[in-house]
């Protein structure tokens, strides 16, 4: 019997999870508590001062913010970071009330634009302001100047490596 192999510790198995450490699940565990309150907290304050969901607002905000007021679906899909299916439904019920409208693309008669119509703005100007003192008692009047550098660079992170850039890549926009 050869020494040497028997004093080597046995290799892992080839299919054994590589588990988290338990300050891995502390910190997972946390990070999962808190934006499953955080967004939960959100949604409440929007349906009850705007009455819409806080992906709704989301939507509404990124329209205002587009060189006029208008996306493709297809493009406001990827900024949710939501499926087009869901984007469909979300347009469609923003259209119900007069928020949004749909308008064809005339290059690509496939493609359609969603466009935030004057009534859209003006709820999603009614709606900021509680919005923004939402997030910012939820967030950052709870971190040092500090602690919200550091937050917005760690998920900047993680966002960057969950959108990988290549061809064929499983991302929501893309369903």
């Amino acid at each position: 019997m050869n020494t040497a192999s028997a004093s080597a510790p046995a290799p892992a198995p080839v299919d054994e999870p590589n588990w988290l450490t338990d300050e891995e699940q502390r910190v997972w565990r946390s990070y999962i508590e808190a934006a499953t309150l955080l967004e939960d907290h959100l949604d409440r304050q929007l349906q009850r001062d705007a009455g819409m969901p806080h992906v709704y607002y989301g939507l509404l905000v990124r329209l205002a913010e587009s060189p006029r007021r208008r996306l493709r679906m297809t493009e406001l899909a990827m900024h949710a970071k939501i499926t087009r299916s869901r984007l469909s439904h979300a347009v469609a019920r923003l259209e119900k009330n007069g928020w949004v409208r749909r308008e064809d693309c005339p290059s690509d008669k496939r493609g359609q634009f969603a466009v935030l119509t004057d009534k859209g703005l003006q709820v999603l100007k009614q709606s900021a302001p509680g919005h923004v003192a939402a997030v910012r008692q939820a967030v950052f009047d709870r971190l040092t100047p500090e602690q919200q550098k550091s937050l917005g660079e760690i998920m900047r992170i993680v966002a960057e490596g969950l959108q990988p850039s290549e061809a064929g890549a499983d991302l929501p926009w893309l369903r």
